[in-house]
């Protein structure tokens, strides 16, 4: 009498690994809804700039905006006295950055001036009041570089970035860029910023941006990837065991 054992199912050694390697590709592969005009900073030298805290007060002395946020300029620009195109990194450094600027009820205008007054770098934030979402609407670059002669100056009024909600701070600790004109782009780095809705001297409530949200996401994913594995591996052992204490077939 020949005794054999019952048939096994698919090895796991080769199903799982594949199984795993399909959610993974398919966790980092996701469409998230896309931020309109932003992408990944890129890594360039200069190094990475400091955060800076900057502010404004209105005509009564309150704070009515409030930024804390690591900026690099990236700006191209050609020379005709060397008949070339230059591309120039530059950080903001807080410590040598002058604050000026203006609110109102609809408009908060950052101005920062760096290099004593040879670049000057605006923000505009704008207020919806019906919907009581504001957003970056504006940046615009006057700037003097010696590669250059004249002034070097950009401006785009069309823009819609760095969007919160009345009484709420916009934060964003992923590096992004905002492309401004051809000519310029802006990464920032760690950004928390207000331009309205204040109470004091502090941040209001945080709204994450939407690259904080998917760097969160993703090890939620995987790790309830693995949690099904673990179970499949579990319930495979299972199945396994029951058939073998079945006993063997007779031939």
């Amino acid at each position: 009498m020949t005794r054999v054992a019952p048939a096994r199912c698919l090895c796991l050694g080769v199903f799982l690994p594949l199984m795993l390697a399909a959610v993974l590709h398919q966790a980092h592969s996701a469409d998230p809804t896309p931020t309109p005009q932003t992408t990944a900073a890129p890594h360039k030298d200069p190094e990475r700039p400091e955060r800076g805290t900057y502010q404004l007060t209105d005509g009564n002395g309150t704070v009515c905006l409030l930024a804390y946020m690591g900026l690099q300029l990236n700006v191209s620009f050609n020379s005709v006295s060397e008949n070339k195109t230059f591309e120039e990194v530059v950080n903001v450094v807080p410590k040598s950055t002058n604050v000026s600027g203006l609110c109102d009820s609809k408009k908060a205008v950052l101005q920062l001036t760096t290099d004593g007054q040879s670049k000057n770098l605006t923000f505009v934030f704008t207020l919806n009041t019906t919907s009581n979402k504001y957003h970056l609407s504006e940046v615009s670059l006057n700037a003097t570089w010696p590669a250059i002669k004249g002034p070097f100056l950009v401006k785009n009024s069309s823009l819609d970035y760095l969007r919160g909600s009345l009484g709420y701070s916009y934060v964003c600790r992923q590096e992004q860029t905002l492309t401004v004109t051809k000519e310029l782009s802006i990464n920032t780095f760690q950004v928390q910023v207000q331009p309205f809705g204040l109470k004091g001297e502090q941040f209001g409530a945080a709204e994450e941006c939407q690259l904080d949200e998917d760097a969160m996401l993703i090890p939620i994913v995987v790790g309830a990837a693995l949690a099904g594995l673990v179970v499949i591996v579990l319930v495979a052992y299972l199945i396994g065991r029951k058939r073998s204490h079945a006993g063997y077939q007779t031939i």
